[in-house]
Formats: structure tokens, C-alpha cells, sequence
């Protein structure tokens, strides 16, 4: 692709850097913004500027949040004896969409996969049994994809805090075999969270 300013192909190589998004899609999106008042641009920048330097972690369960404590886990109307366990902050975002579901969340940051190299150490795990062996969680929800990765890292968390009784479910198969849980339709995956069923039955097919 030849480009007739180099400021153009710098911008183009950066925005095709964004997953999804080619060399192609890039350059449109940018002569889009060309387009745009000067001012547009700058409320662009500044969003993601404050987003890359203020963002925070919610110390106790990880989600993305612009204080300590996220709006969820500060919520005093959550039920605090159940935990949802989710990959990321789309899975919260798909799970709250449905309205079902009051309790609050454990975000792990993604999945054990041993071929992209991400072990339980890399994971938000630890907290997760910390949590577990505090006593006040009474059940733990998991909600990750139905994939291998996904199976695999639930029995990972099941092994680990087996030993301290608390009630463990995964979300029903209303979700397809493989699926990822972000792009479930709302209805479909308030009654996974309804319908969920005892851990140990899943594993046991």
C-alpha cells in the first residue's frame, strides 16, 4: 500500500495494530478522522490518553474500574456469598446485561492455555482461592467459555479449593460447546445463570 504522506502511513500502522483491524479498515478509520473537526480528534485522544493513565483494577475482584473498589463489589445491595468466576470485563458486561444475576464477580485476566504459554501463575487465581479460604463465600459460579481452555481452568480453580466445602455450579450448556460467553444473547445466558448445575456433575458428563 502506497501512501502518498508518511504521517498518514504512521497513523494507518498504528490503528492496524488494533485486533480486528487491517491496513485497509485502518486507512479508512483515519481519513475518517482527517474528515472530523480538530476537536474530535483531540476528545478522541484524550479519552484513551486518561483511559491508558487513570484506569485501575478493582483490588478485589479485578474487574476494570475508575476507583479502588468497582461499582459492583461497592454495591452493598450484591450478594457477597456468590462469585461469579469470568474470563474478562466482556464476560462481566454480558452477565450484567442480562439482569439475572446479584452477586459479584472474580475476573481471571483469561484462561490456562499451556500453547500461548499462560499458566495458573499468570492468572488471578490465588486471590480467587484467598477469597475461597476467608469463608465468606458460600458459592462459586464458573462462567468461562465452553472451551478446552475453559474447561480445563475450571477444573484447575475446583481441584484448588475443593478441600474448603463451598458450593461449586457452572453456568447450564444453554451456552454451545466452544462458545465464548461475550457473544451469547442475553436471554440465552440469564438462564445459563439460572439454570446453573453442580460443578462436579459437569465434569462427570
Amino acid at each position: 500500500m502506497d501512501f502518498s504522506s508518511k504521517l498518514l502511513e504512521n497513523a494507518v500502522n498504528e490503528v492496524s495494530r488494533l485486533p480486528g483491524i487491517g491496513k485497509r479498515t485502518a486507512l479508512r478509520l483515519v481519513l475518517h478522522l482527517l474528515k472530523q473537526p480538530k476537536e474530535n480528534t483531540k476528545y478522541l485522544t484524550e479519552a484513551l490518553t486518561h483511559l491508558r493513565n487513570d484506569v485501575k483494577s478493582c483490588k478485589k475482584c479485578h474487574n476494570i474500574s475508575d476507583t479502588v473498589l468497582c461499582d459492583i463489589c461497592s454495591n452493598p445491595k450484591r450478594n457477597a456469598e456468590i462469585v461469579c468466576v469470568v474470563e474478562d470485563i466482556r464476560d462481566v458486561m454480558a452477565i450484567e446485561n442480562t439482569a439475572q444475576y446479584r452477586g459479584l464477580y472474580h475476573v481471571l485476566g483469561g484462561k490456562i492455555s499451556p500453547i500461548e504459554g499462560i499458566g495458573p501463575q499468570n492468572l488471578q487465581i490465588e486471590s480467587l482461592v484467598e477469597k475461597v479460604k476467608e469463608g465468606e463465600i458460600k458459592e462459586l459460579i464458573f462462567a468461562l467459555s465452553s472451551t478446552m481452555e475453559g474447561d480445563t481452568t475450571n477444573f484447575y480453580i475446583y481441584k484448588q479449593i475443593e478441600k474448603y466445602g463451598v458450593t461449586t455450579s457452572t453456568i447450564a450448556r444453554g451456552i454451545s460447546v466452544g462458545d465464548e460467553l461475550e457473544y451469547a444473547d442475553e436471554v440465552t445466558l440469564g438462564r445459563s445463570i439460572i439454570n446453573r448445575i453442580p460443578f462436579e456433575q459437569s465434569i462427570r458428563g
